[in-house]
């Protein structure tokens, strides 16, 4: 099959680019011919709240990919979907994750289907958004609208699609493992790589901070006497997206400043794998999600996780296998890791963990994907 996939890939950065990518090669790899087409202008600067939407390291030489797409210029959406119009391609893969891209992404989707031959399939992230803002509903309809048909990475997801009267064929399937990130290392050496104490062990928040991710929680969790009488210590790894200061003020009011590792800056993917590998345990506190592509690392790394019970979160997470699933709360998160450390439960979910990745393959996203389509 010829194959298009819209959406973010290099030169910007992130979770969804590197999905985006890594989806790509398997499509190779299943035989198919594919190209990536993504923006030369995602959001603009003053929508955009973290340091910089482009990536630093060098691009992948393996992939076809085409800069093209301005999310508020309109002649770029008439022209690229004009170009593929022409083209031709048997399956056209929209990302979509943000009601605010639904005027780009719908417009290029109606041009292509013009041909008549092309099925036009959404990976749908989100449907309702994490934070609402004005223009939402409209923005989502008009692009699932376009659609043939839609693959979800939540059951939450899927549900939604159907309560918002959307009936176009459409299978949930699970986040595939991000196994791009290379080989696990010992923890020992991945504690060396970081230059961390390894005195301590090391719980990871991990990802952009976003309110909804609830760190304010976690900090919240780590200030509890029980723990605060333990040598752990919380990485917090990833790019502020919102205002530092109210989790600053936490962290003075509860006196965790020499219980924290800080590296909040965006974390380059060939340093992923020393930040999962030092921790004993991911920590998800997030107070609403759908799914999420840390799980799917931490599953690759095989670190036993907790996960609020929130979303789509505890569809991947089986509670007392490969981890926790708690209510999205500061006591029972203490609770959970109390228990994680009192019982020595590390080496106990790591199996369940080796166990349970097996399910999450990208040859199965592919399959969905295609299936959608042969029915749409």
């Amino acid at each position: 099959m010829k194959i298009v996939i819209i959406g973010p890939a290099y030169p910007l950065r992130g979770g969804l680019a590197t999905y985006n990518e890594r989806l790509a090669r398997a499509f190779r790899e299943a035989g198919d011919e594919v190209k990536l087409v993504t923006f030369s202008l995602q959001y603009p600067d003053f929508l955009f709240p973290g340091q910089t939407q482009f990536s630093t390291e060098p691009g992948p030489t393996d992939l076809t990919i085409e800069v093209s797409i301005n999310s508020v210029n309109p002649w770029t959406w008439w022209q690229v979907g004009e170009k593929l119009r022409r083209e031709k391609p048997d399956l056209v893969i929209f990302r979509f994750w943000l009601p605010i891209m639904g005027p780009a992404l719908g417009s290029i989707a109606r041009r292509i289907k013009r041909n008549r031959h092309t099925r036009i399939v959404a990976i749908t992230d989100n449907i309702i958004p994490h934070e609402k803002r004005p223009g939402d509903r409209p923005f989502t309809r008009y692009f699932l609208s376009a659609c043939h048909g839609f693959v979800t990475m939540s059951r939450s997801v899927l549900a939604d699609l159907r309560r918002l009267h959307f009936t176009q064929p459409a299978q949930y399937k699970p986040h595939p493992l991000y196994d791009n990130f290379g080989p696990a290392k010992p923890k020992w050496e991945a504690l060396q790589s970081l230059q961390l104490d390894p005195q301590f062990s090391y719980l990871l928040f991990f990802g952009f901070i976003r309110a909804y991710k609830g760190l304010d929680i976690m900090l919240e969790a780590l200030a509890d006497a029980r723990l605060a009488g333990m040598p752990i210590k919380l990485i917090v790894a990833g790019e502020y997206y919102e205002d530092a200061a109210p989790y600053e003020a936490l962290i003075r009011q509860h006196g965790l400043e020499n219980r924290l590792v800080r590296a909040t800056d965006f974390i380059p993917n060939e340093q992923v794998v020393d930040y999962f590998c030092a921790a004993d345990i991911i920590v998800q506190p997030y107070k609403n999600a759908t799914q999420s592509g840390v799980s799917q690392i931490a599953y690759h790394f095989e670190r036993p996780m907790l996960v609020t019970d929130v979303g789509g979160l505890a569809e991947l997470i089986p509670d007392g296998e490969v981890g926790y699933v708690v209510k999205p709360t500061a006591r029972a998160i203490a609770d959970a890791l109390m228990d994680f450390y009192e019982h020595k439960r590390e080496a106990e979910f790591t199996v369940g963990v080796q166990e349970q990745k097996k399910q999450f393959s990208w040859s199965e996203m592919v399959k969905a994907l295609k299936e959608v389509a042969s029915i749409a």
